[in-house]
Formats: C-alpha cells, structure tokens, sequence
C-alpha cells in the first residue's frame, strides 16, 4: 500500500478514487468504468507531476525521508554481485547504522560503504534509524584502508540525519572518528564516488561524502544540520523548520549551484519510492558513468583533485 506525505493529499484523493471504481468493477463486471478511470489516471498524473515540479526544501525534506524511499540494501541487492559484507571496527565493535562490504560492480571490483535507516520497525531498531557510533566511522575507515590496499574503488551511499549524539557515542569519541573518516575520505589514492541517495545529514554524512564525484538525487537533502535542529537554534521555536530548510539551501538544486555537488540525478515523477527499480538503476549508471571517468587518473592525482575540490568550497576572490 502506497504512503503518502502531506502535501501529496490530493494525489491520494485521486489515486483513491482509481482504485474504488476498480473494486466496483471486479464486484461487478457488468459496471463499465473505462472511460472514468482513463480521466481519473490521467488527471492524477497531471496533478502528481504538478506537485513534483515545484517542491519546496520543506517538501524535498519530506520525500527524502520517505520510508519506501530505496536504501543501502536496495542498491547493494540489484546494483553489487557477489557482495560480501564486513563488520566491526577491530577497535571495539560492529554499528549497523554503516554497512560496507566488498562485491562487483558491473565487472568491476568495488568498496560499497553506506547508511542504512531501516525499513520496518525491527530492522530500524537493528540499524539505529542510520545514526552511527564511532565504530560505524571506525569500520568505515578499515574498508578504505582494504580499498586502497588492493587498488579497488570506493562507492558510498550516504543517508542519514547525523551521528548518533548519546553519551555512550561520545564516551567513545564520535566526533573524532567522524574527522579520521573524514581524513581518510580525502586521502584516499583510489577513487571515490559519493552519492546522497536519502538524508545527508551533518558530519554524520560528511565523513562519507568526501568523494572525487559527488551524486546527489534530485529530492535527496544535504545539511550541516536538520532544518528542525537550525530553528531551534536560530528561532528557539522548532515550528520554523519549514523556513530554516528554504534558508538553508539544502537542496540538490541549490547545491549543484553552490558547487558542493557534482552532478543532480533525475528521479521519477513521484520520486524515488514511486520506482524504486528505475531508480536504482539510473543511480547505477550515473555511479559507472563517475568511476569510468575517474579510473584514468593515477593515485596522487585523485588524491590532490578530491583535497583541492574540498579546499576551494566557499572560497571567494581576495580584493
């Protein structure tokens, strides 16, 4: 059964309707309603492409958070053969809010590290809603470390409203492992492809997204904190969170102008739940598109144009 956000109520309305002349006509097939569905579908289309045009940041926020939204696993399933995951941090333990592993990607070895949120209420308790301790960045870091080892190129896939903030992530020195994963992002002499497929949240998101090529889905968000989190600060009233996001420029459109990302990738009209397989795929193509453009540089030369590219954000002419 299909989820709908808020402001998707009249599409819901319409697809609603569809589906009860439907059950009508299965009750009773002497009830003819071609002709009324036909207008119904199409109308609905027409309204559903209308709304998805012209999101607000507020709106982008709610789409990206969406729980049919495809995750970690989704991708891994139909995008890496053969993948062999790896746990723990050989420091203190495993975090599943990161996944990583090794596999193939269309012919290619690769290093696929990623958020993953969960996608029922059992598997989101197991995942911590993709808010990792310090050993998720820690076994992070130990999956680069066996990249750069065996020259195999690093994907990540970043969704996540931040590091987990509790005292026992701090106790063990969250906001440091962030920053050595961060480091090791940008030192990296392979290459490396970041895509924002959800949430990018925080360091939390940072500290994976330090890539050669940036991705980012057309209704994913990208933060230095959440727009609930900045009107706290800046208004001390949550309920401004919808003008914190348009302040904030947390979209994939603003962004790609801003220059943080590289590249939008179109999602379906209806977004990314909508065609979770289409998706996917598309994701795929612009990943392979991104490491078959980066496989010719040498080591050193990754490693200063990614360094330079990070170095040269909000930079501003000297007068």
């Amino acid at each position: 059964m299909h989820t709908y956000l808020d402001f998707e109520k009249p599409i819901a309305e319409l697809e609603g309707k569809v589906q009860e002349l439907r059950l009508l006509a299965h009750e009773d097939p002497s009830v003819s309603i071609t002709d009324e569905v036909a207008k119904l579908e199409q109308k609905a289309a027409q309204l559903l492409q209308d709304t998805y045009s012209s999101l607000t940041p507020w709106q982008k926020l709610q789409v990206a958070r969406h729980p049919r939204r495809p995750h970690f696993v989704d991708y891994v399933e139909r995008l890496v053969e053969d993948f062999t995951p790896l746990a723990g941090d050989r420091l203190f333990g495993e975090d599943a809010a990161i996944m990583g592993g090794l596999g193939r990607f269309r012919g290619r070895s690769v290093v696929v590290i990623g958020h993953e949120k969960g996608s029922d209420t059992q598997s989101r308790m197991k995942h911590n809603f993709g808010l990792a301790r310090p050993e998720g960045y820690r076994k992070a870091i130990r999956l680069m470390d066996l990249a750069e080892r065996f020259g195999i190129p690093v994907v990540t896939l970043v969704d996540t409203q931040g590091a987990y903030p509790g005292s026992d992530s701090e106790e063990r020195g969250v906001a440091e492992a962030i920053a050595r994963s961060t480091d090791r992002c940008l030192s990296l002499k392979v290459p490396l492809v970041s895509v924002i497929i959800g949430e990018g949240g925080s360091g939390g998101a940072v500290a994976l997204a330090c890539g050669n090529r940036i991705l980012m889905l057309e209704h994913s968000v990208y933060s230095v904190i959440s727009p609930e989190g900045a009107a706290s600060i800046l208004w001390r009233d949550s309920a401004k969170a919808k003008d914190a996001a348009t302040a904030m420029k947390i979209t994939a459109q603003n962004l790609h102008q801003l220059g943080v990302i590289d590249r939008v990738l179109p999602e379906p009209i209806g977004g990314a739940h909508r065609e979770r397989h289409q998706m996917i795929k598309e994701a795929g193509d612009g990943i392979e598109e991104e490491l078959r453009g980066l496989e010719k540089l040498d080591g050193a030369t990754l490693k200063r144009l990614r360094r330079e590219k990070f170095l040269a954000m909000g930079r501003v002419g000297v007068v």
